[in-house]
């Protein structure tokens, strides 16, 4: 594992400022200051930040039920509540992908960088379920049949979803990506406002009576599960 990252992944800094106490010439590995923060090292070669061993953080993973205006990164400048706050841990945490201010629903939290990234990246394709309700509420078949083969936006064409109607006015909708705002701006697309919108599941996960605002951390089985097959 390249250094900047191990350093990350104990729990150091992230991985930006990692590569900056590196560049300042505090890390050593073994008895060498080393300052090329893509130097291979693992748990066995002794890295230390100023003269402080380091090694891997246990792993955490949380499911978090989040509530409205509750915003999803580790740190807001605007002084907002973070989902970070709302997960009882004293490891570094961060947000696996976001669900902006006014969704509520299913989002995960974590330790681990590399489990993050992977449940992120498209390549994936980790199915993210959304129940939405719109304005006006009578929605055609035309605008389902519109948002099952996919949905040109200024991004780009959306890849084809999963659509069906919950009932009048409710949506429910799996995506295999995340972009910013994606369910709002597809359903915009074919003339329906939302009026509210919940992510109910990811991957093989539902919030399983989780209360708004309550997270629990994930067993290591359903952490393996995620790791092994996200979809």
């Amino acid at each position: 594992m390249r250094l900047a990252k191990f350093l990350a992944h104990c729990g150091v800094a992230s991985r930006r400022a990692a590569e900056g106490l590196i560049a300042a010439g505090r890390v050593t590995v073994g008895p060498e200051v080393v300052t090329d923060p893509a130097r291979d090292v693992d748990e066995a070669s002794n890295v230390a930040v100023d003269g402080r061993a380091v090694e891997p953080e246990p792993r955490e993973v949380h499911v978090l039920n989040k509530p409205q205006g509750v915003v999803s990164t580790a740190k807001d400048t605007h002084g907002r509540r973070t989902v970070v706050e709302l997960v009882a841990s004293q490891r570094r945490l961060y947000p696996v992908g976001r669900l902006d201010a006014d969704t509520t629903g299913l989002i995960l939290v974590t330790n681990d960088g590399s489990l993050a990234a992977r449940l992120s990246h498209p390549r994936y394709e980790v199915p993210r379920t959304y129940r939405a309700t719109v304005d006006p509420g009578d929605v055609s078949k035309a605008a389902l049949d519109a948002l099952r083969g996919g949905i040109e936006l200024e991004d780009g064409r959306t890849a084809p979803a999963g659509v069906q109607k919950v009932s009048r006015g409710r949506i429910e909708l799996v995506l295999h990506e995340g972009r910013n705002r994606q369910v709002r701006r597809m359903l915009e697309a074919v003339g329906h406002r939302v009026a509210a919108l919940e992510r109910v599941a990811f991957g093989g996960l539902t919030l399983d009576g989780l209360e708004r605002g309550a997270s629990r951390q994930l067993t290591n089985d359903e952490v393996e599960r995620l790791t092994e097959s996200p979809g």
